[in-house]
């Protein structure tokens, strides 16, 4: 097991209706989502975590060699044990003789503590291709969403 990876996990809690904000980081970096098909394969993977009840989400942004997922988990499901769905659903469909490795060990999270938080939480996260000049309005990103933009 990596060191980094025990660090990510000390201290981390999984509450049912609560919502928490992750970070999920390619394996070495590699821009794997700077590929279309690679990218919406991410975001199938939110979808459906969603779809099987799991969680819901409220803002998620598919960068070149991350992601970030704001969302409120939704059932039993441990907060590691959700992340693990996603990442190998995504992983599963991305990989080929060419990509042993998708994603690194482990995740970045937060707790979500209240609405204001939240709020600024979802508008950071879209704000990312901004921040990192990929563009210069975020209605060029193709790859995003949030439920406080509809």
């Amino acid at each position: 097991m990596y060191a980094h990876a025990q660090a990510l996990r000390k201290g981390r809690t999984s509450v049912v209706n609560h919502f928490y904000s992750v970070t999920v980081i390619t394996y070495q970096r590699h821009k794997y989502f700077l590929d279309f098909d690679n990218a919406r394969k991410v975001i199938a993977a939110l979808k459906n975590s969603d779809e099987l009840g799991f969680t819901q989400t409220i803002s998620f942004i598919v960068m070149p060699d991350h992601f970030h997922w704001l969302f409120q988990l939704k059932n039993k499901e441990n907060l590691s044990e959700v992340l693990r769905r996603v990442k190998g659903c995504s992983s599963f469909n991305i990989k080929n003789k060419h990509t042993p490795q998708v994603w690194q060990q482990g995740f970045y999270d937060s707790l979500i503590r209240n609405e204001d938080h939240l709020i600024a939480q979802a508008r950071y996260i879209v704000a990312n291709p901004l921040r990192a000049s990929l563009v210069k309005y975020i209605g060029d990103y193709p790859f995003w969403d949030c439920i406080y933009l509809k």
